[in-house]
């Protein structure tokens, strides 16, 4: 630790325990420990992982306030209205307080998924109470009392609202059919908005009319049609004057709704040709972007920690691979800045035998490998991809003699890894060891050759010193000695008798057991020739091994991997500015240059590539299924696949808009992105419905479609852009991403 040697302790939670009540816990423990322990001895707290979520909790946190004031001042800008910005903003905390205690009942936990679906549902929530308040404005503009305004506005959009939340609800559907890491981590976000936007749709039928009665103020009674118990004449008064809410002057929104309604009117005679190229250019844009878009699992993070993996020349001793590993530290320091340097942590050569430590903390194959973890200050920022770049080939410099690749720190990536040390691992299996390893180098080579690849190597250890003892059996028998009495000698001078014979002494004073084991000291046992002086019998100085046995030095294998009964050994590489999509292509096309493989022999990508084509597979059929889904429900509502059709016409814009957000942010299309899109799917046909609902009540009652359509445009034109408006002010708090976690959450908002 920083240096020095010490012991170091691991604790990691279980999986149903919370992370902030675990390590408050320890906390409170570390007095009581350091307690016991002798006076020369320091417990200290380090490498604090929870400290990343817990920071990132509190950015979320602070962005779903920040977006909360946004949005009421988006109503505040078309409405002109303090009072209802105010009634929107409180139907906020209301929701996602239900929705915080819906999710303890379904056994979800407070972190950066559901909060992060939280925060995401501030822009949606707005959705209901915002329209609720600018239909009460509509029907006050109509010159109604406040209180018959309100009643008519509320009961005019309660089924069209509801429609909508049956709508979002199911683009989170398809959440609860996906399997594996997709569906682990979109269905607490899913659960997340649904118990919110349900919330907010009780309140906007029932809290928000009740308080717009007490404290909103009617408009001044206008112009009001013969026909006053006639809501829709009265609404045709509204779209066929140019000052919209009667007040003696034109506003700045009015002369947009008129100019809009220019254009809507000059595109009406072209409409058959213009929904035909509408349809053909977008979707053909939105499939060329898809079609090069990168594509990873996780956006990239700047956490400010990194773990190296170091390898010095197989068979190593582990005081040497110390050294090296001190000098690789002092190189890291001088590259990032002692004074950047948080603290380091690491670990050299293998676990002893009594030291038990599961493989998905921490895995070390042998003598000649070190694992460094260093976690940088949070004053002095660094592009970690840029500062691994630096690093190796500063180390090339200061340590030549040793490899190195970066891996990920992070307990989440490890698991989303599964297991793969590196973004690239390809596995070669197949019964013959040697062909294996001639087909990895070969490999190794291909991608070598590949620009953007990092840190290629072979993952296992095939060249291990060993020393080879042939015994001659006929000489064993000609001096009265067998194979059992050469092991026994031979497992006391080269290694212990700990594990062929158990032998347990107990302290009955201390009440502790102690393992007894027989073992030369290793200074003793140094070269070949010490080994052939072994002394094979009991009590007797001849025969030793060196009259029975021929020894010889060699190379084996320092690791054997089985995949069931089938060897296998694996390559590893790191990338570099470059998504794991495009690697996945180019690791598929250099294994399939290698023509046709041995019989026997296979060779695929394991790992995060697997993970990803899981991920995004499950999504995109998350997303079709969400789509058919929304058209069965709106065919059935409307009873008329056409009008369903027209409302899911919205869905390539929405597509082609997240993919060019994608390319000008320099994002990927990854988990959150990919989320990002689905929910912005949901919210772009709730505005659809929204407007197609509308024009439907009209055309039933004028029984003129074109001038339904045309109405509904004017009448739907404001709340449809105050929600939208509302729902982009409200995420760009977390689309900046200025805080810890921001990296991981802000393609969501940025979509």
């Amino acid at each position: 630790m920083n240096g020095r040697r010490s012991v170091y302790l691991n604790v990691a939670k279980s999986a149903d325990a919370s992370t902030w009540e675990v390590v408050q816990s320890l906390k409170k423990a570390i007095p009581r420990l350091q307690a016991q322990l002798p006076e020369d001895v320091t417990l200290s707290y380090e490498f604090d992982q929870s400290t990343y979520v817990m920071n990132a909790v509190k950015s979320l946190v602070t962005e779903g306030i920040i977006g909360a004031i946004l949005t009421g001042l988006m109503v505040v800008l078309f409405l002109g209205d303090l009072r209802g910005a105010l009634i929107v903003i409180l139907t906020i905390p209301v929701s996602i307080i239900s929705g915080v205690l819906f999710l303890s009942l379904f056994g979800q936990t407070i972190n950066i998924m559901t909060l992060s679906g939280l925060a995401l549902a501030i822009g949606i929530l707005v959705d209901e109470s915002t329209v609720t308040i600018e239909n009460i404005h509509q029907h006050f503009d109509m010159g109604k009392p406040k209180a018959l305004a309100i009643w008519d506005a509320c009961k005019e959009i309660a089924f069209p609202k509801l429609l909508i939340l049956f709508c979002i609800l199911a683009v989170f559907a398809p959440a609860f059919t996906m399997k594996g890491i997709p569906g682990s981590l979109f269905l607490p976000l899913a659960l997340a908005i649904g118990f919110s936007m349900i919330t907010s749709y009780f309140l906007s039928q029932t809290f928000v009319p009740v308080m717009a009665n007490w404290i909103m103020k009617a408009h001044k009674k206008g112009h009001v049609p013969a026909n006053e118990n006639d809501t829709w004449d009265q609404k045709k008064v509204l779209v066929e004057r140019a000052d919209f809410n009667n007040d003696g002057k034109i506003s700045r929104f009015e002369k947009f709704r008129n100019g809009f309604m220019k254009m809507i009117n000059a595109l009406m005679p072209v409409r058959m040709p213009v929904v035909i190229a509408y349809l053909v250019i977008i979707s053909g844009l939105a499939l060329w972007l898809l079609s090069g878009i990168g594509r990873d699992v996780l956006p990239r993070t700047n956490g400010g920690q990194f773990q190296l993996r170091m390898r010095a020349e197989e068979g190593t001793r582990m005081e040497r691979t110390e050294q090296k590993t001190l000098r690789a530290i002092q190189t890291i320091e001088e590259v990032v800045g002692k004074e950047n340097v948080s603290i380091t942590s690491s670990y050299v050569g293998q676990h002893p035998a009594l030291f038990s430590v599961s493989p998905i903390y921490l895995f070390m194959a042998g003598p000649h490998e070190a694992v460094i973890q260093v976690s940088l200050n949070k004053e002095k920022h660094f592009e970690l991809e840029e500062l691994k770049e630096q690093l190796r080939a500063a180390l090339k410099e200061k340590v030549p003699d040793m490899t190195l690749s970066f891996e990920p720190i992070e307990l989440t990536d490890k698991i989303l890894s599964q297991g793969s040390p590196t973004p690239v691992e390809v596995r070669i299996s197949g019964r013959n060891k040697k062909l294996n390893e001639e087909y990895a180098n070969k490999i190794i080579d291909k991608l070598k050759g590949i620009s953007y690849m990092r840190d290629v190597q072979l993952q296992q250890s095939t060249k291990y010193p060993s020393i080879n003892i042939e015994v001659d059996r006929t000489r064993l028998a000609q001096l009265g000695v067998d194979m059992t009495d050469v092991s026994r000698s031979l497992i006391a001078s080269t290694s212990s008798s700990r594990l062929t014979e158990k032998n347990v002494w107990v302290d009955e004073k201390a009440n502790l057991s102690y393992s007894v084991q027989v073992q030369i000291p290793e200074n003793k046992m140094n070269n070949l020739e010490e080994i052939a002086e072994i002394p094979l019998m009991k009590n007797a100085s001849r025969p030793v091994l060196g009259d029975v046995a021929t020894i010889t030095e060699g190379t084996t294998y320092g690791e054997n991997d089985n995949l069931g009964a089938m060897p296998l050994i694996s390559v590893t590489a790191n990338l570099y500015d470059t998504d794991l999509g495009t690697a996945s292509k180019d690791v598929q096309a250099a294994i399939a240059s290698l023509g046709e493989l041995p019989r026997g022999l296979s060779m695929e990508p394991i790992g995060l590539s697997n993970t990803l084509m899981e991920t995004l597979s499950s999504l995109q059929s998350g997303l079709l299924v969400a789509i058919v889904v929304i058209f069965l429900m709106l065919a059935a509502n409307f009873q008329s696949f056409r009008v369903s059709f027209v409302v899911l016409t919205t869905v390539p814009a929405v597509i082609l808009g997240s993919l060019v957000l994608l390319r000008i942010t320099g994002s990927t299309l990854n988990l959150q992105s990919y989320m990002g899109i689905i929910m912005s799917v949901g919210v772009s046909i709730s505005n659809a419905v929204l407007l197609i609902t509308n024009a439907e009540h009209l055309r039933k009652h004028n029984g003129d479609a074109l001038a339904s359509a045309k109405e509904a445009a004017a009448l739907r034109l404001r709340p449809i852009l105050m929600t939208s408006l509302a729902m982009v002010v409200g995420m760009i708090p977390m689309a900046i991403g200025h805080g810890e976690g921001g990296d991981q959450v802000s393609p969501w908002a940025a979509r």
